[in-house]
């Protein structure tokens, strides 16, 4: 494929008229799937609920802007996106909070089990909180998946689509395997969530998780959301009492009584005005079909596999299978760092993952078929010109 059938794809694409809803960097960006780009509604979202709801409302807009309801009406904007259904949701706090709560719960579920299964290349805050919370369970300990899913293990928490390699689970066949033994089973959906189809219900997962600012493109920092299935509301157990996930939170009684339903997953008062830029981004998913967000991503993926094959150095670490593949393409090089600041150089934005992944997420609301051609043929010029031996491309900042 040359640059002029990327262009042809272009002008048909159905999603294409979506990019004017971002403010698009100059250059080429993908590295949503690390931070997605400003929509472009974002900062009068904000603005307003700065300069109007605060600045003018102040406490009434408790009642009459909706700010107290704020934590479940968003949720239940991100449960389509993630085959969740009405009051089963809810965006609060961040993703590490969200699987302390939901693993502590989830062990509380099946008392006398004692192993968290997990994976060891998962992004490593799932496992830091995995270890956090063992400790706080007498005997509880982790495994990894390879060794099996037996009638110990309590629960499952795994990445629907790695961070690292792109590579996605097979939701159902885990979350049956674990039912199969007993257990429950906890999705971390953070890329996943916007850039392809998911079916919690579907496949009857108990617990998830996720970000909203890489495909959401809610910011950085933005709150996360939170997934309970509605069969676990009752006997749900988790330990961030806080005032929020009361049921009388405003009788300012002593004791702690736990809401029904989804809100005795909350905690603390919501973060308002980061909530009001998830706002912006889940209003551009309202006219979003996910099935046509889906195809583009594969499109571009294959692309780009397509364009960077054989290049000298470079191994592909993201699954061919469409089934196995999220929205980026990982590639293994021994330079990779450098590759990826002397591409960044050259206004193509990617980002390095240690020890030697090279990481290119493609989101199909604003990225173009185009822009796919055009970072392969940079990344194909930095190494075969040997660019990236340049000293200054070896310097490490604090992020990567």
């Amino acid at each position: 494929m040359n640059r002029e059938d990327c262009l042809r794809l272009d002008a048909a694409d159905p999603l294409a008229p979506l990019r004017a809803e971002f403010t698009v960097p100059d250059g080429l960006y993908l590295d949503g799937n690390s931070l997605g780009v400003l929509p472009r509604r974002t900062p009068a979202k904000i603005a307003d609920l700065v300069e109007r709801q605060w600045g003018e409302g102040l406490i009434a807009s408790w009642n009459t802007e909706g700010w107290f309801e704020r934590s479940q009406s968003l949720g239940d904007r991100v449960a389509p996106l993630i085959g969740a259904g009405p009051g089963e949701v809810v965006v609060c706090d961040s993703t590490s909070v969200n699987l302390f709560k939901t693993l502590a719960a989830a062990l509380r579920l099946r008392p006398g089990r004692r192993v968290i299964v997990v994976e060891r290349d998962t992004f490593p805050t799932d496992l830091y909180i995995a270890e956090g919370v063992a400790g706080l369970f007498p005997g509880v300990r982790m495994r990894e998946l390879a060794d099996g899913i037996d009638e110990d293990v309590a629960v499952v928490l795994l990445s629907h689509t790695d961070y690292r390699t792109g590579a996605v689970h097979d939701m159902k066949a885990v979350t049956q395997e674990a039912h199969r033994h007993g257990a429950l089973a906890l999705w971390d959906l953070c890329h996943s969530a916007g850039a392809l189809p998911v079916d919690l219900t579907g496949a009857e997962a108990d617990f998830a998780v996720g970000c909203t600012y890489k495909y959401l493109n809610a910011g950085p920092g933005a709150p996360a959301f939170l997934y309970a299935a509605a069969r676990h509301h009752e006997a749900a157990d988790q330990p961030l009492t806080g005032w929020f996930g009361h049921s009388r939170p405003f009788d300012f009684v002593p004791g702690y009584a736990p809401a029904q339903g989804i809100t005795r997953f909350l905690a603390g008062t919501p973060a308002l005005v980061a909530m009001a830029a998830v706002d912006a981004g889940l209003e551009i998913f309202e006219s979003v079909d996910l099935a046509e967000v889906r195809a583009k991503s594969l499109a571009m993926t294959d692309l780009f596999i397509e364009l960077t094959a054989g290049l000298p150095g470079v191994e592909l670490v993201t699954p061919v299978p469409h089934e196995r593949r999220g929205s980026q393409v990982s590639l293994r090089h021994p330079d990779a760092h450098a590759i990826v600041q002397a591409l960044i150089a050259r206004g193509v934005v990617g980002d390095f993952r240690a020890p030697d992944v090279m990481r290119f997420g493609f989101t199909p609301l604003y990225l173009r078929h185009v822009d796919v051609f055009d970072a392969a043929e940079a990344l194909s010029e930095v190494i075969r010109d040997g660019a990236h031996r340049d000293p200054r491309f070896s310097a490490r900042g604090k992020v990567t």
